[in-house]
């Protein structure tokens, strides 16, 4: 139970810390892309940013690990933080570690209890377009039969494909590309389940709490009925008198 706390009291503690870095790993991924020609020492600065943050968080994943009070049982709860980390060890390409960070900040808000669904959506879609564009653009832009050649290009494909319009007027022609476009689709798809799902479990908490509230009223009314009951009882009594008993009306 102790360790079990201080997992948790270091996951409180290093929340918003670590979405700080992902903040940082965002501008060090964009500014390479948006600036093609900037300076060979920005370009290398942005680098390493981007693998301290990856570094950071699979720092973050050790930590857990270690004060887990069931290891076992939370690296097979936690694969996907797993595979996150490694990935970019496996292949040390820009888009892998633009992959697994993704992930690993996506596993650190799920967790995160004082993050509400709605605003996890929110940044979830704001986080694909912007990652996506850019991460299309730069496969794209250098690419024979490219038609993404600018970031309103790229902004544009992303939010026809995450909506599933697909309006064709630019599309990927890379193989990198494509894997991009389909995992943009996909999680389109699920984000708008994720969506739906959480609207329709509103609906029901509301007609639930309206029907519970009605019949909680209805056994109120049945209580009082009762109650008036034996008080004519009582009172039939005291004055040796037969009792009328009164006609239930049905409740509607």
């Amino acid at each position: 139970m102790q360790q079990q706390s201080a997992q948790l009291r270091w996951e409180h503690h290093t929340q918003r810390p670590l979405f700080g870095l992902a903040l940082a790993f965002a501008v060090a991924y964009a500014v390479p892309i948006v600036r093609p020609d900037a300076d060979r020492d920005i370009v290398g600065l942005c680098t390493a940013v981007e693998w301290v943050v990856w570094a950071a968080f699979a720092l973050d994943y050790a930590v857990r690990l270690a004060l887990a009070p069931h290891r076992p049982a939370f690296i097979r709860t936690h694969w996907l933080d797993l595979g996150a980390v490694l990935l970019p060890m496996l292949q040390p390409m820009r888009l892998l570690r633009l992959v697994s960070t993704l992930l690993l900040v996506g596993q650190r808000a799920r967790m995160a209890s004082q993050i509400r669904l709605t605003t996890y959506v929110v940044g979830a879609v704001v986080g694909l377009l912007m990652f996506g564009s850019l991460a299309v653009l730069s496969v794209e832009r250098d690419a024979p039969d490219g038609n993404i050649r600018t970031l309103g290009d790229a902004v544009w494909w992303s939010f026809t494909t995450m909506t599933t319009v697909g309006y064709g007027d630019h599309a990927p022609t890379t193989g990198l590309g494509r894997m991009l476009a389909v995992g943009l689709m996909l999680s389109g798809i699920a984000l708008l389940g994720v969506v739906t799902a959480n609207i329709a479990a509103w609906f029901i908490a509301r007609f639930e709490k309206d029907d519970m509230e009605e019949r909680r009223q209805t056994e109120a009314i049945r209580e009082l009925t009762e109650e008036v009951r034996a008080l004519r009882g009582e009172l039939a009594a005291l004055k040796g008198t037969p009792v009328e008993q009164p006609v239930e009306q049905p409740v509607e």
